[in-house]
């Protein structure tokens, strides 16, 4: 499993000659695309920065090596075909929480603070269009549970 962390842009810095060089929509180490995702709804709803690894290359790599993330940032894993899904930790550094995402966009079951390192098979509890990965712990910290929504 893999690890995110993300930059944003500040307005003041963002104009047309510097956008070619940085994009604020692109993460500094991975270069992967960083969209915004909501876990839950209305007032209640969390708000992420999220890498999206789109590629089976991407998202084969992951989080792997990565030492840090911050605390509204992940790692989204979308699927093309809505089938079980199973994560390891292979060459991954920090705990994680894998948050496996029913094909109704609802949190269907989610894996806390997946041991850095570990072969183990961690496993979804059924059919899913994604798995957002983020700091281990942090679901419980946000009280993010199954059946809460979640929107990118």
């Amino acid at each position: 499993m893999m690890l995110a962390a993300c930059s944003a842009q500040s307005a003041e810095s963002a104009s047309p000659a510097n956008d070619a060089a940085v994009t604020a929509s692109q993460h500094p180490i991975s270069g992967l695309e960083v969209i915004p995702l909501s876990v839950g709804e209305g007032e209640q709803a969390h708000h992420f920065k999220v890498e999206v690894a789109r590629t089976a290359a991407e998202q084969a790599k992951g989080l792997m090596f990565r030492t840090e993330m911050g605390a509204d940032e992940g790692m989204l894993f979308p699927r093309n075909v809505m089938a079980p899904a199973s994560f390891w930790m292979k060459n991954t550094v920090i705990p994680l929480d894998l948050i496996f995402i029913g094909p109704d966009g609802r949190v269907l079951n989610i894996a806390a603070n997946a041991v850095p390192y570990s072969l183990d098979p961690i496993r979804s509890d059924g059919p899913v269009r994604a798995i957002l990965e983020l700091n281990g712990g942090r679901a419980a910290e946000l009280g993010i549970s199954p059946g809460d929504r979640v929107d990118w």
